[in-house]
């Protein structure tokens, strides 16, 4: 996993450039009906919601994604466990929904090729009051407690699980985060933080187990160096009025 385009990255809110052009991210086929069946899994490394090719990425992008997957990361009881980070700050998990471009026939096509992956990534934090859109996955955790195990969630609005505001974010060029890392992911990091209560988020973080049977925790990648990479945000992130030196 070596590579000068690798995930995560810390956003240095000061150092990124401000974009007009990117356009509000658009949800399409999000809102599933009870009716459809999702298969939720222990992986070993993190849960996995597979996502029906139904779901796809309409606007935000040059071109058209369709959802394949979403997962999280996170940390322990002691500690954060976002991936990306924010001006050094960790957050207490994060969530990823992967959309690969529909030019190329597949997932597995797609990710080889730069253009070829979409990541939807927001922040989780502990707030008050139940979030009853990821109550729809954190209530399955004990049936699939056991590395290999699966389960079936019913369909439910998959767009709760982001942001209501998908215009602020943050832009860039980046990699998967498990091996093999390919560095063909355009990153979305929403500014706006998610909110879960804090039975909810200890159950995120003490539920699972990993493949040598201990409580899965601390799931998530070390920031990677930029290389000089830009990261663009969709909003004024400083003071409009900027002092040049001289």
């Amino acid at each position: 996993c070596g590579g000068t385009k690798q995930s995560p990255i810390n956003v240095d809110t000061s150092q990124v450039i401000f974009s007009p052009d990117l356009r509000p991210i658009q949800l399409s086929g999000y809102s599933l009906p009870a009716n459809k069946q999702l298969k939720l899994k222990n992986n070993g490394h993190t849960v996995v919601l597979d996502l029906p090719e139904s779901l796809a990425l309409t606007g935000g992008y040059a071109q058209q994604y369709r959802a394949v997957q979403l997962h999280l990361h996170w940390g322990s009881p002691s500690g954060p466990g976002s991936e990306h980070t924010i001006n050094g700050q960790h957050f207490a998990a994060e969530i990823h929904v992967v959309h690969y471009n529909t030019k190329y026939d597949s997932f597995t096509e797609a990710m080889v090729h730069p253009d070829g992956l979409a990541v939807l990534g927001a922040f989780l934090e502990v707030g008050h009051g139940e979030n009853q859109y990821y109550h729809e996955i954190l209530k399955h955790l004990p049936e699939i407690q056991e590395v290999g195990q699966e389960t079936l969630v019913s369909g439910f609005n998959i767009a709760g699980l982001l942001p209501a505001n998908l215009k602020l974010y943050f832009h860039y060029n980046g990699s998967l985060t498990t091996p093999p890392c390919y560095q063909t992911v355009k990153w979305t990091i929403f500014n706006q933080t998610m909110l879960l209560s804090h039975h909810q988020m200890s159950m995120l973080v003490s539920t699972l187990r990993s493949p040598d049977d201990k409580v899965l925790q601390n799931n998530y990648r070390p920031v990677q160096n930029l290389h000089g990479r830009r990261v663009l945000a969709s909003f004024q992130t400083t003071p409009s009025v900027k002092h040049s030196s001289g």
